[in-house]
This record gives C-alpha cells, structure tokens and sequence, in this order.
C-alpha cells in the first residue's frame, strides 16, 4: 500500500532549500518517489499547512536512565529501569527522533523489543556499556566504597586498567550486543572521583579499544571534555568526540581532518544546574559546582567549532535531563552560532553519517527508509517549535506510522 504524506513546507534534510507542496510517496518502509500526484488508491496524509522534515536523530542519549537522586536509584531494581527504558523509548519517538545513539546502560533486549514490534521506540544503535580507567568517569565507586554498578549478565563490568583488560572488555561489550564501543578518556560532571579536565586511559588503551572496535567493524565514541583526552581519542582513531567541553582550535582542526565528528551535548550540563534548583538535593553538591564551571567554556567551545567548520551531529545526553525534550539542542545550537537549517542538517543527515546509517536514513530522499516527521510550524522562522511535543503532528519510522495527530 502506498502512502502519500503532502507537505506544505518539505525540509529534505540535505541541507537544500525548501519547497513548497510536495508529495512524498512511501511504499512500504521506503521512500519511492518525491513529487508528483498521489496515485489513486494511495492512503494520503494530508499536512499541506505543515512542515514535513526527516525524522530527527539523537546521537548521544541513555533511555534507561531519568533524573534521579541517589536515594530514587538504589530503589529501582534492573527490570524496573528496563521497563523505563522501553517508555523513555516511545517518548523519545513521540517526541520526534526516529533514531537514536544509545551512549551506555540500554541492554540488547530494548533494542530487540522495539525491533520486533514488541514496544513503540526509535531505531537503536546501543553501546551497552562504557569503558572507564579506576577512577574515571564511569567508575561509580563512591568514597564510602559503595559501587552502584553490580554484575549482570547482560552488562560486563567496564572498569579497566591497561591494555589487554580494556581489550578483552572491548570484545565482551562486543559479544553483548554493542553497535558502537564508548570509552571515557576524560573526567565528567556526574563522576564523583575526576574531574572534567582530567585525562582518562593512556593513549596505548585507547588505541587497543580502537583496534578491537574496528576490527569488529564497529566505531568508537569517546566522552571526551579535558582537551588531552578529546587529543588522544582523535589521534587514535575514535569516530566521534562526546561533549568536547576544552576542545581548542589545534585539535578541532585535527578533527577536521580526520573527519571525527563531535557531539556536543550541550543542554547536558544546563540540565544539572536545571535540576538542582528544581529539587534541592537531587543533584550531588561536586556535579553542580562541575556543570556551573564549564557551560561558559562549553558554548564557546560550540561556537568555535561551528565556525571551524567541525562536523557536529546533533546529540543531548538526555537521561541527564527529561526524556522527550531533545529538541531543546537544536534551539542551543541556533542560539550559538548555527542557523535554523544547519541545526535540522546536524539533527538529520550529519547525525545519521555519525551513526554509520547515512545510507539508511537522515534525509528524505528515494531509497531511503520513510522516517519522517510533520510539525505544524515552521522551523526555519521559529526552530523552538520542535520542542513542543503537541506541534509534532506525525512521527513514521521505516513506514509505520507511530503518530498522528489532527492536523
């Protein structure tokens, strides 16, 4: 059966300008033609006083985690989280994002359950896990000694040190399901032991991370914010830089060259200070004081990237922050230096090249998967309108449609 979707604005996501009243005709979960009159027979979506875009693509997320208190997360068991992940999915898509970069703590069996129509969610691209040194960003050991990470047959523990135990992790994250393997070669936010200009592995671990991911035919996503660890993940090969806070012109050349895209997150540590102030006490006291020291460096940061001419696929961190406000980076992103279209090409075609789905989706052309989304508004006068949920009429991914309101 061929759908037909009419677009009063067609934004194809390849960065082109755009058109007016254009048929988009869908067989299956494919595109097959763009233009022209709808068949006969065909169902038609009629949002000819709309906008009608790729399905957006978040390249950085974790579905099966919420803003929480320490207190709220020792009380969840592990089903219970996955049962949150499988919601968090359908806000996710809900919300506009057919695809998704799962960035470590969504299992395989998520990922498979909305494969298999068991539960509504984007596509998955999982990491499972992510490779933290002792003490680094990942290592959830607190000074008391209390470790929130416990064995799980679907989780390898991820704490390593030196070469050949970060190798030998590397394959077991592969053998659990991983389409992308994430190593921590900096200090973070949330980490209670590091700091975000600390260097995390030494360039030798990297490099044997990098080796097993790739051999596997498998990238590497590095959370990268201290600028010798966003150094030593370009030079080894990684694929993409995550937030990418103390990143200079030197290395964003580099990046350039080699084609590593960043993910820059930047609503991420917003949300920190975002929530604290909202619920006193949820955010621990060392998180908070990290995120108010380096969202002015973070934006700069982003400016300068953009600038420079750094590939930047869309991507949030959202589980940091509420799960369904994604669109709120595309607003950040205008705000420091992008413009409305370049924002939407970040969130679309550059996001799904990072992903390695560019040939699957990420724009709205034939041969394509038919992910598409109709907001009524239009994005380029006013990007905010991505953001509220009730303005995203229609959400289809590989064909099926998963919302649709009146139009």
């Amino acid at each position: 059966m061929v759908i037909v979707v009419r677009a009063g604005r067609y934004i194809d996501g390849t960065g082109a300008d755009p058109r007016r009243d254009v048929n988009l005709h869908i067989d299956g979960t494919t595109i097959v033609k763009v233009g022209g009159d709808a068949p006969r027979d065909a169902t038609v979506i009629d949002r000819s006083e709309q906008t009608v875009m790729p399905g957006m693509i978040d390249c950085h997320v974790h579905l099966i985690s919420n803003p929480s208190s320490l207190e709220e997360r020792i009380q969840k068991p592990y089903s219970f989280l996955v049962a949150e992940a499988l919601k968090n999915a359908r806000t996710t898509l809900e919300a506009g994002f057919t695809t998704v970069r799962d960035a470590a703590g969504t299992p395989r069996g998520v990922k498979q359950a909305i494969e298999r129509g068991l539960f509504p969610g984007p596509r998955l691209r999982i990491a499972v896990g992510a490779l933290s040194q002792t003490g680094g960003h990942g290592d959830a050991r607190f000074p008391s000694g209390v470790d929130l990470r416990v064995p799980h047959p679907e989780h390898p523990l991820t704490v390593v040190d030196g070469v050949e135990p970060a190798r030998k992790v590397t394959r077991e994250l592969l053998r659990a399901g991983a389409d992308q393997i994430k190593v921590m070669t900096s200090g973070g936010v949330l980490s209670p032991s590091d700091e975000p200009g600390a260097t995390g592995f030494s360039p030798e671990e990297i490099a044997a991370i990098v080796y097993e991911a790739h051999a596997a035919g498998k990238t590497v996503m590095s959370h990268a914010q201290a600028l010798q660890g966003i150094r030593n993940a370009v030079e080894a090969g990684v694929e993409s830089i995550e937030h990418g806070i103390y990143l200079d012109e030197d290395t964003a050349e580099l990046m350039k060259k080699k084609g590593t895209y960043l993910v820059p997150t930047l609503v991420a540590p917003l949300w920190v200070t975002r929530l604290a102030e909202r619920k006193p006490g949820m955010m621990p006291a060392y998180a908070v004081r990290k995120a108010e020291e380096v969202i002015e460096t973070h934006q700069k940061m982003f400016t300068m990237a953009t600038k420079m001419g750094v590939l930047i696929a869309m991507g949030t961190d959202t589980g940091v922050g509420e799960h369904g406000t994604n669109a709120e980076e595309l607003a950040l992103m205008v705000k420091l230096g992008m413009t409305p279209m370049q924002a939407i090409v970040a969130t679309t075609k550059t996001a799904a090249a990072c992903a390695r789905l560019g040939k699957l989706t990420g724009t709205l052309e034939v041969g394509k998967r038919a992910d598409v989304v109709a907001v009524a508004g239009d994005p380029l006068a006013d990007i905010a309108v991505l953001q509220q949920a009730e303005r995203i009429t229609l959400v289809m991914r590989d064909g099926q449609v998963f919302k649709q309101l009146a139009d």
